[in-house]
């Protein structure tokens, strides 16, 4: 009959959402890929979320030595055996000082990040004294910090010293007693008169003094 055309239409497939011109708007595989991009979306804003949870408040916050004080002697081994005392270290030469979340239980991201930098910079303190401080329970700590060290290579002005059951971190109010926390990462700048010139204590894991902060405030 005139004005009809014979011809059935097109079956559409099964798969696809058809616009008025024809053209296949949604396939099976690009509504996978869909669900497949908001998964990983899903998955990145929750590690994000993860990343910014607020870490267990200690029991006391931290009450450490205050700049212009003297700061309190302390001796603490090193993974040689050997005995390192902060009178000792201000004797040669000024001493920076980097406590360390140690080991709560895993090794911390933060404190691989701020070790490896000031190792990266560590012709700027060639003329001074450099102590990192990893504290945490006395068993198996020098397995964990052995770990953490890794293939970084220490210059002789570096003494990376342990706190087994912190006794340092208690002595200098530093104490972070939390489910997997041990100290509050703290950076200290102490003069060869053993005064502190310069402290930064951090109540989380990340914000720490840098190297260029540290490299302004060295007497």
């Amino acid at each position: 009959m005139a004005g009809f055309s014979s011809r059935r239409p097109s079956p559409v497939s099964k798969y696809h959402f058809v616009t008025d011109q024809g053209h296949p708007m949604l396939t099976r595989r690009s509504i996978f890929c869909l669900i497949l991009m908001l998964s990983l979306v899903s998955i990145s804003a929750t590690a994000q979320a993860q990343g910014r949870r607020k870490a267990a408040p200690g029991k006391e916050p931290p009450h450490p030595p205050k700049v212009g004080e003297v700061a309190p002697d302390f001796e603490l081994m090193n993974q040689d055996g050997e005995a390192v005392s902060l009178k000792a270290l201000t004797e040669k030469s000024p001493v920076v000082m980097l406590v360390l979340r140690g080991w709560p239980g895993k090794q911390c991201p933060m404190c691989s990040r701020q070790v490896g930098e000031f190792l990266s910079k560590k012709s700027a303190f060639d003329d001074v004294q450099v102590m990192m401080i990893y504290p945490g329970p006395a068993e198996l700590l020098a397995v964990h910090a052995k770990e953490f060290q890794g293939n970084k290579t220490f210059p002789a002005n570096y003494h990376f010293v342990l706190d087994p059951d912190y006794k340092f971190t208690n002595a200098w109010g530093l104490r972070w007693d939390a489910p997997r926390e041990t100290a509050y990462p703290s950076t200290f700048v102490v003069d060869q008169e053993q005064k502190i010139v310069f402290g930064k204590t951090v109540v989380s894991h990340g914000d720490r003094a840098d190297v260029a902060t540290v490299l302004a405030e060295l007497p």
